[in-house]
């Protein structure tokens, strides 16, 4: 059945390795009905004749993905106006697998930024995206990457609540540096909103990033990527998120930003409770190499690295699925880990574990089945399933 589609009645996934919250269950079945799981167990399944059943043969069952770090994808940017434009974004990655995405907006002019914000917030009130995700404009320049260095500020009362009016409730999440000039006032005012403060693209040292966490900042954007280097005499942004357990640590885990080390490093150290993997995909993911705008500035995309012409690297080309696979084949962690990592913990993070994010009875029918290689070969949204699954070339 493709996305849109009702069903015909309930339905029934068998024979498949079912990752539970807490364990694998071989020869699993996960029952779904109005949408929703209905139970999950082994053996034999409930129903009777009239129930349709999906047997898939043996693959591991996983809950549909959760990016809470997504700029674009299938050739289109969310840094636009065309609602169309975000839906094709939207429908490239959820065909990798990603059934919950937030938009994320690069840093732009506050009158424009409120406009995209409006666009985006149309598809957030109709269900199709999670939220917003600003990262920007109060961001270092000494460690801006991707970002128009034209388009930065420092964050004051004034701007940061109009962003937020903007947003009607649809801005769950703000990126700043919290060195900046009112930073760490930032930080407190987002925190009183309801919207989670993350800390990134920041040159700032120790003494300046504990005042953020104190003040309520609970991510780091990207650790390692924008940011302050770790340094054995002065830990930096890297050395204060990685080891303060008040904070969440996203990983940009196409293996180009991070190498398979690192990356396993800091998992372990972070744990599964505090360690979320991202895309931080911009609008070349899921299409060919070649030219494109990342905001205001244009990237090259050639073997699927995006880079600026000074050679920085400009967001990813990853989809969640392979965000997967790599930390399981590439940093060597368990499933279970990369369970935690695209679904659990992202769910928990947005507030919203009590809809989706695990396979238990009662939440949200997303799911993805995984074949031995940890590539999707369908992929379930909201109880239905989502057309040409995996159809393009995965990138790294």
């Amino acid at each position: 059945m493709l996305e849109g589609v009702k069903h015909a009645g309930d339905f029934v996934i068998t024979g498949g390795r079912v990752v539970a919250p807490d364990r694998v269950l071989d020869d699993g079945w996960l029952a779904v009905s109005d949408g929703r799981i209905a139970a999950v167990g082994t053996g034999t399944p409930p129903g009777g004749p009239a129930t349709e059943v999906v047997d898939v043969g043996g693959a591991l069952v996983v809950p549909g993905f959760i990016d809470t770090h997504c700029h674009g994808g299938g050739g289109a940017s969310f840094s636009t106006l065309d609602p169309d434009e975000i839906l094709t974004a939207v429908r490239a990655h959820r065909r990798h697998g990603t059934t919950t995405t937030l938009a994320s907006l690069v840093s732009d002019p506050i009158d424009l930024l409120t406009e995209q914000i409006a666009a985006l917030r149309e598809l957030v009130q109709d269900g199709e995206l999670a939220g917003i995700h600003l990262e920007g404009p109060f961001i270092s320049r000494a460690r801006c990457g991707a970002h128009d260095p034209d388009t930065l500020r420092e964050p004051d009362t004034g701007t940061v609540d109009k962003l937020l009016r903007a947003g009607a409730g649809a801005i769950r999440m703000v990126t700043l540096a919290p060195e900046l000039n009112g930073g760490v006032k930032a930080v407190r005012q987002l925190a009183e909103s309801g919207v989670t403060a993350a800390i990134g693209h920041t040159d700032g040292l120790a003494e300046q990033l504990v005042p953020a966490i104190d003040a309520g900042a609970t991510v780091a954007t990207h650790l390692f990527n924008g940011m302050r280097p770790l340094h054995h005499r002065e830990p930096g942004p890297v050395g204060v998120l990685l080891d303060d357990e008040r904070v969440t640590v996203e990983l940009i885990c196409d293996l180009v930003h991070l190498h398979p080390t690192v990356v396993r490093l800091a998992a372990s150290h972070a744990g599964r409770g505090r360690t979320v993997l991202i895309t931080d995909a911009m609008s070349a993911t899921d299409a060919a190499d070649g030219r494109y705008t990342l905001g205001r500035l244009e990237v090259d995309v050639h073997d699927g690295v995006a880079t600026l012409d000074n050679g920085s690297l400009a967001g990813s080309t990853l989809t969640m699925d392979n965000a997967f696979r790599n930390l399981v084949k590439g940093a060597k962690l368990g499933v279970l880990d990369a369970v935690r990592a695209t679904s659990g913990r992202p769910a928990e993070l947005l507030g919203i574990a009590d809809r989706t994010g695990s396979l238990r009875p009662g939440l949200a029918a997303d799911v993805v089945v995984l074949d031995d290689d940890l590539r999707p070969v369908r992929v379930l949204r909201r109880g239905e399933w989502v057309a040409e699954v995996g159809r393009a070339t995965l990138s790294t």
